[in-house]
């Protein structure tokens, strides 16, 4: 048996060209990211004085309203709501792509064994192989690396809408949870209504036996009863719904969910908007824009790249022999090295329409990442006059209250007097209840509001710090 040694010589020219390979990467071509300029207002139309940085917003925004039940359904949101789910997925998916670009920088290698038989009019014979290749491409022209950006930025893209999904699913999950409240409210309040009806009914019936009612009052007042008992049923329909679509949100069978009747009473916080210029950083649906739009500016790096020659060294060493006992005898070892070029001569104007491509898809993503921005700036514009609005549509419903109640109150006192018919009670009754009820929605409007604007800005953050998604 041969005595094995060290690798020849003959191996020095190809360890020279892949120890040198890194010296040839020496550009990329194609464009260099930057972000695109926009017109970013000083301040909010909406916000209250003038503008500042935001103090600081918990991560955990829902605890500013103070509901232990929130909290609650908001850390089931966030173990098991599906979306959530599929999100990490996806940001998991785009890692590992990540992972798959970065691995073409580096040269792949292969064993090979084989046995071969081959015959003719002399004889057959039996020959093995044992073959190690190598194949390295080299990035002269920055392409792999235009690559491993695209994925990068990709992967960032994706984490982004994962905070994004979060930030939609705790904020789908308070506004239902709210809702069914709101609904709890309302129940709460036909029913003190029906019972103010029965009472009214019992009074009537009592006047009409003794000659000092009609009959056409009975009529009436039971068909009061009649429609709040129906409008009740409504909102008891509208609840049952509500608390479905609440259990999807938790990732779990409708049958499994059930809040227990809780009127909503929940105080409304302030939240700061901060300044405007720190939305790009903050809304992560922004964010993902942006890296969308870089990922494709990498693409058009690539596609440029397509124009020049690609450079690539091919080796194989191992052995080949005749003899399973000698294959790995050193005078049996085979080797072969070749370096290669491939150069487009003639491609039928594929690459140039690769490239015009690439350029338009990131001008798509351009028009695409500024939509992004203005609604963003919309977003919070919309939330802020909503609750300034709001608030003053509280405080008008309030006094309206105020005085249907009073009128409720004399109206019903008139007629017991016989100072008045009972047609004037059921607008009185109806005039109440609808403002009972729109004070209700107010709040409830306003509850929404708190949460959309809290989303408007990103969700939580501390100071000037980048959003939950980093």
């Amino acid at each position: 048996m041969s005595k094995s040694r060290p690798l020849s010589g003959r191996w020095r020219p190809f360890l020279l060209i892949a120890a040198a390979s890194s010296t040839l990467v020496s550009c990329a071509v194609g464009p260099d990211y930057k972000r695109p300029d926009l017109p970013v207002p000083a301040s909010y139309k909406g916000a209250a004085g003038p503008a500042a940085p935001a103090p600081a917003l918990p991560a955990e925004w829902w605890a500013l309203f103070n509901d232990p039940g929130l909290s609650r359904l908001a850390g089931e949101t966030l173990a098991a709501n599906l979306n959530i789910r599929a999100a990490i997925a996806r940001v998991e998916q785009a890692r590992q792509s990540t992972r798959s670009a970065a691995g073409s920088f580096f040269p792949t290698l292969s064993l090979n064994p084989s046995v071969r038989r081959s015959g003719s009019a002399a004889g057959a014979a039996t020959s093995y192989s044992l073959p190690l290749q190598l194949g390295f491409e080299l990035d002269v022209w920055g392409r792999l690396r235009r690559q491993y950006e695209s994925a990068k930025d990709t992967e960032q893209a994706s984490a982004d809408d994962y905070v994004f999904v979060m930030q939609t699913a705790l904020a789908d999950v308070a506004q239902s949870y709210f809702t069914i409240h709101f609904y709890d409210r309302e129940i709460s309040l036909y029913q003190e209504a029906l019972d103010l009806y029965r009472k009214q009914l019992d009074l009537t019936q009592t006047k009409y036996r003794a000659g000092l009612a009609l009959q056409t009052d009975l009529l009436q007042a039971e068909t009061q009863i009649n429609s709040a008992t129906n409008q009740l049923i409504e909102v008891r329909r509208s609840r049952a719904k509500q608390e479905h679509a609440l259990a999807i949100l938790l990732g779990r069978p409708p049958a499994e969910v059930s809040l227990d009747a809780q009127p909503l009473t929940v105080a409304i916080p302030t939240v700061p908007a901060g300044l405007p210029v720190n939305l790009l950083n903050r809304r992560p649906d922004v964010a993902e824009a942006e890296r969308q739009l870089a990922a494709a500016n990498a693409q058009v790096g690539v596609a440029k790249a397509d124009f020049f020659p690609s450079f690539s060294v091919t080796a194989s060493g191992g052995f080949d022999s005749g003899s399973v006992e000698h294959l790995t005898d050193w005078a049996n070892r085979v080797w072969s090295i070749a370096p290669g070029v491939n150069a487009p001569i003639f491609e039928g104007g594929q690459l140039a329409a690769a490239h015009a491509r690439a350029k338009a898809r990131y001008q798509e993503l351009v028009a695409s990442y500024r939509l992004a921005v203005l609604g963003a700036f919309r977003d919070v514009e919309d939330e802020l006059s909503d609750l300034k609005l709001l608030s003053d549509k509280a405080v008008s419903l309030e006094a309206t209250l105020t005085s249907a109640r009073e009128y409720s109150r004399l109206t019903e006192l008139q007629y017991r007097q016989g100072l008045t018919t009972y047609l004037q009670v059921i607008d009185a009754n109806q005039t109440l209840l609808t403002n009972e009820l729109s004070a209700a929605q107010a709040h409830l409007d306003r509850l929404n509001a708190t949460v959309l604007l809290m989303k408007a800005v990103g969700g939580g953050w501390k100071g000037e710090d980048a959003p939950l998604a980093r």
